[in-house]
C-alpha cells in the first residue's frame, strides 16, 4: 500500500478477504507437516525453504500475514516473528556474529539482553563491550575492526535515556558494524529506524502488538533482503517460531494499536505531571518532558511517546514500600507492560550498569499506564503515597 498513513496500513495490512471466502481476519492455520502432492512439488519446496509454506514452523499463512502486516508497519523488506521478544534479540544477535567479533551493547539494554550476551554470545567466543547510551558519535572510538554489531535500545530500559541514534548509525556503518535496535517502547508508529539509519528492528511484540497480556511473540523487521535471508536463516537453524494462535492474536492486536498508544500516551504524560508535583518524587523518567534530559533528542527523532515510564522516589524503609505497592487496586505488580493494564514495580538500575553508574540514591518504580481512566490512576497512587507516609 502507497501513500497512506500508518493508521490505515494497520487495518489492512497482512489480510486478504477475497482469498478466504471474503472473512476479514486470516484464518488460523495449526500445521506441523505439509503434504506435497508430487516429488517434483517437495523438491521446488526444498530448494527454497525460506519462503513459501514448506514446514510448519518454517511459515504458515498466519505468519506470512502477521509478517506481512509487521514489515509494513515499519517500513521495512520484511519480517522474521518468534516466540517472544528476547528470542527474537538472540536471533538478530546470532545472525551478524560469530566466534572473534566484537559487539557493542547499550548500558541501558533490556537485562535479558544483557544476559543472552553475556551468558551465551561471550562463552562462544564473541567479546561483549557494553557502552554509554548517551555516548552519540563518541562511539566512534569503541569501534574495531571486528565490530559485528551496534545494539541500541532508545529510549533504555528502567531509566529512559534517549540515543542519538542516526550518529551512532552512520558511525557504526562507516565501521561496517550491522545496527540494530530494540524498538518496543515506540512502536513503528512513534519512531522509524529505518528512517535513522538501522538494520534490524527488533519488538518484543508481547507487549504493544499483542496489547492483551494474553500471547507471547517477537518480532525481526530488516532493511534490505540480504538481512532478513541472515535473521531468517538464524530463526530457521534455532527451530524459533511464534505459535499459530500468538500470531493471530499479534496480527488482532495491530488492528488497535493506534488508538491504545494515543491513550497509552495521553494517561502516562498525565501521570508523569501530577507525579512531578508530588513530595515523593524527586525524578520523573519521561523523555516527553521538557526536563528530562533527553527530551531534545526525543523531540527530534520521535513522534510520540508510549505508557511506560519511571519515578525515583525518596528512599524509605522496605515496609513503607510494601505498604505502598501491596494496596494498589489498579496498578498490578508484575513484570512485562504494553496490555491494557497498568504496572508498578520497584527496580535497582545499580544492579546492571557496567559501563556507567547510576548514583541516584532513591528507589526507582517503573509504571505503565494502561486503558483505565488516569484520573482513577491517579486516585490510586494516591492513596499508596499515604499508605507508604502511614508507615513511615
Amino acid at each position: 500500500m502507497k501513500d497512506v498513513t500508518q493508521d490505515t496500513i494497520l487495518v489492512h495490512a497482512g489480510r486478504d478477504p477475497r482469498n478466504n471466502h471474503g472473512i476479514v481476519n486470516p484464518p488460523v492455520y495449526h500445521c506441523s507437516t505439509v503434504l506435497f502432492p508430487t516429488l517434483d512439488a517437495l523438491e521446488e519446496s526444498d530448494r527454497n525453504t525460506l519462503e513459501g509454506v514448506h514446514y510448519g514452523r518454517m511459515g504458515t499463512p498466519t505468519t506470512f500475514a502477521f509478517e506481512e502486516a509487521a514489515a509494513a508497519l515499519e517500513g521495512g523488506f520484511k519480517t522474521v516473528n518468534t516466540g517472544s521478544g528476547l528470542a527474537a534479540i538472540a536471533v538478530a544477535l546470532s545472525a551478524f556474529t560469530k566466534a572473534g567479533d566484537h559487539v557493542l551493547i547499550t548500558d541501558s539494554a533490556y537485562g535479558p539482553t544483557r544476559r543472552f550476551a553475556k551468558e551465551t554470545l561471550a562463552p562462544y567466543g564473541v567479546e561483549v563491550e557494553f557502552y554509554d547510551p548517551c555516548i552519540g558519535a563518541g562511539i566512534d572510538a569503541l569501534l574495531r575492526s571486528n565490530t559485528s554489531v551496534v545494539f541500541l535500545e532508545s529510549p533504555g530500559s528502567l531509566t529512559f535515556e534517549v540515543q542519538d541514534v542516526p550518529a551512532i548509525a552512520a558511525a557504526a556503518k562507516k565501521a561496517g558494524a550491522t545496527v540494530m535496535i530494540d524498538n518496543t517502547w515506540a512502536t513503528p508508529l512513534f519512531f522509524r529506524p529505518f528512517d535513522h539509519g538501522v538494520d534490524v528492528s527488533i519488538h518484543a511484540a508481547t507487549k504493544y502488538m499483542v496489547g492483551h497480556a494474553d500471547a507471547m511473540l517477537g518480532v525481526v523487521t530488516c532493511r534490505d533482503e540480504a538481512t532478513w535471508v541472515a535473521v531468517k536463516k538464524a530463526a530457521t537453524r534455532f527451530g524459533i517460531c511464534g505459535g499459530p494462535d500468538d500470531l493471530y492474536l499479534g496480527l488482532r492486536g495491530l488492528r488497535t494499536l493506534s488508538v491504545r498508544m494515543r491513550q497509552h500516551q495521553e494517561s502516562a504524560l498525565a501521570l508523569a505531571d501530577w507525579l512531578a508535583a508530588r513530595p515523593e518524587v524527586t525524578r520523573v523518567l519521561h523523555p516527553a518532558r521538557p526536563d528530562f534530559p533527553g527530551h531534545a533528542l526525543w523531540k527530534r527523532d520521535f513522534t510520540g511517546s508510549s505508557g511506560l515510564f519511571s519515578i525515583v522516589i525518596n528512599q524509605v524503609p522496605r515496609k513503607a514500600l510494601a505498604a505502598m505497592l501491596d494496596g494498589m487496586e489498579l496498578f498490578g505488580m508484575g513484570y512485562s507492560w504494553g496490555g491494557f493494564e497498568s504496572l508498578i514495580l520497584p527496580t535497582r538500575p545499580a544492579a546492571v550498569r557496567s559501563a556507567t553508574r547510576w548514583t541516584d540514591p532513591g528507589q526507582v518504580l517503573r509504571l505503565h499506564a494502561g486503558l483505565e481512566s488516569a484520573d482513577d490512576l491517579i486516585r490510586d497512587l494516591d492513596a499508596g503515597f499515604r499508605r507508604m507516609a502511614a508507615a513511615l
